[in-house]
Parts: structure tokens; C-alpha cells; sequence
């Protein structure tokens, strides 16, 4: 019995390290060959350490040698916009799914089914409708337009709701005694209690609006405007369509953010992974 379980906790970590190589693979080659000069980037073949260690591809972009590739600008595009989204989304989450999990509202069940339903709605379907609407508007190429849309999702509402509807009605009651109304309740007991879940909407929230492209594409169409993906593929079709290191040194830029908030939200991610129940 011993020896089976051996063999198949060997068996489960080697498919782990299969796939932790797979995924690793494309951001090992993607920094690798942002250190290689462009000639070295372009013979391709499987060579991962620089035969000639550059630094010239960064500094084209830290010295602003390209007036093309405002890459700052679209960086704070992207900052900006993943920020002022993830803060927006986890609010109204937080009430909406506090509101159909703890409160006595009317068809409460049939709202949070209409909203669940929308999960199964593809996002690219609902652009046709969103872009019109921005545009009668006049918000299109606007911070508004690449915020707004993400403002809610069904996701996070879900997601919340249920821990909301687990959440000990004793706590809530003892909080009722001491005087708090419903508001100070949601804010100073409820609330807290969910800071693993909130993190880890906030991470996929980040992420999401941050990665993005489709929507940023077809909503701004100012260089000033441009989001760090959208940014990243106008240049890849235009000035850098054959220096695959500076494509790669910009790439790897656009990744630092990702991977500074991923660590920093590492440890909540994962308690709130493991407080959802979803594995």
C-alpha cells in the first residue's frame, strides 16, 4: 500500500514539473532573447542562454529612442485602467453578492439566476452592443471606455456569494445588539472575514483588465490612449516586425507588473482559492 502511494506521488510530481516546464518555457525564451542582439534573436533554433549578453534592447525604450512606442504611457494605460477596474468590480461584487445572499430582497433567487446566466453569455458578443453605446456616448478613446465595461462580473458575484451565504448569523445578530445598522454590519464584521476572496477577485480582476486586448483595440484608437497590449501589437506588425529583441525586451516589461502583483497577492490567492473551494 505504501509503495502505491510512493509511486503515484512520484508519478504526480513528475506530471507537475511536465507542466510547470510547459508553462515556463515561453517566459524563459521570452526574456532570454530580449538580452540577445537582434541578429542572435533571429537565427531562432532552441537557445536559451545569450551567446552575446545585451542590455540595448531596454535601453531603447528607457532612453525614448522610439517616439513610436510611447511604452510608459501605455504601461500607465494599463496600470490605471486594471486599478480603477479591480477596485470598481470588487465593490459593487461585494454589495451585490452581500445583498442577494444576506438580505431579504423580492426575487432575490431570480436576480442571482439572471446573473449567473450571464457567465455562459460569450464576452465577445456583447461588444457589438457596448461599442454603439460608447460611441452615442462620445466615451470611446477614453479612460471611461477601457474602465466602465468591466465595472461588474457575474465571476466575482458568485464567487462571494458563497461565503456571504455561510457567513454565521451569530455574528451578524451580535453585531445587530450592539447597535450596528445592516451598512456598518456589511462593512466592519462581514467584510474582513472575506479578505483572502476579495484578494483573490482583485488578482483575477487585475489580471483580466490588464491582459486584455480585444476590447482596447476596438475602443481607443489614439497612440496616446493605447493600452501595453494593444501597444505591443501595432509595434510587433510595424517597426519591430524583425527585431524580435526589442519585441521580447518590451513583452518583458509589460509582464513585470503581472508578476509584482501575482507575489504580492501570492499569499491571499491562495487562502482564498482554498476558502472558495475551487480546485
Amino acid at each position: 500500500m505504501k509503495n502505491m502511494k510512493l509511486l503515484r506521488n512520484i508519478g504526480l510530481t513528475i506530471l507537475a514539473i511536465f507542466f510547470a516546464i510547459f508553462f515556463a518555457v515561453p517566459l524563459i525564451w521570452m526574456i532570454s532573447t530580449a538580452f540577445k542582439t537582434d541578429m542572435e534573436a533571429m537565427l531562432g533554433g532552441i537557445n536559451i542562454i545569450p551567446k552575446e549578453f545585451t542590455l540595448d534592447n531596454f535601453k531603447y525604450f528607457f532612453e525614448g529612442a522610439n517616439s513610436d512606442a510611447p511604452v510608459f504611457r501605455w504601461m500607465f494605460n494599463s496600470l490605471f485602467s486594471a486599478t480603477m477596474g479591480t477596485i470598481i468590480i470588487v465593490a459593487i461584487d461585494a454589495m451585490a453578492a452581500y445583498a442577494l445572499a444576506r438580505l431579504n430582497l423580492p426575487i432575490k433567487k431570480v436576480l442571482f439566476a439572471i446573473i449567473i446566466s450571464t457567465l455562459m453569455v460569450p464576452w465577445v458578443i456583447t461588444f457589438l452592443p457596448m461599442y454603439m453605446q460608447f460611441a452615442q456616448f462620445g466615451m470611446l478613446n477614453s479612460y471611461a471606455a477601457l474602465i466602465l465595461p468591466y465595472s461588474a462580473n457575474a465571476f466575482g458575484v458568485f464567487l462571494l456569494y458563497q461565503f456571504f451565504s455561510t457567513f454565521p448569523k451569530e455574528l451578524e445578530e451580535a453585531a445587530r445588539i450592539d447597535g450596528a445598522n445592516k451598512w456598518q454590519i456589511f462593512i466592519r464584521v462581514v467584510l474582513p472575514s472575506a479578505r483572502p476572496l476579495m484578494a483573490t477577485l482583485a488578482i483575477f480582476s487585475f489580471m483580466t483588465i490588464y491582459n486584455d486586448f480585444l476590447w482596447p483595440l476596438v475602443a481607443t484608437n489614439s497612440p496616446d490612449m493605447r493600452t501595453i497590449t494593444t501597444g505591443i501589437a501595432i509595434m510587433s506588425q510595424g517597426s519591430f516586425v524583425s527585431s524580435y529583441g526589442k519585441l521580447m525586451a518590451l513583452t518583458t516589461i509589460a509582464t513585470v507588473p503581472i508578476i509584482i502583483v501575482f507575489i504580492l497577492g501570492q499569499k491571499h490567492f491562495i487562502r482564498g482559492i482554498t476558502q472558495s473551494g475551487i480546485k
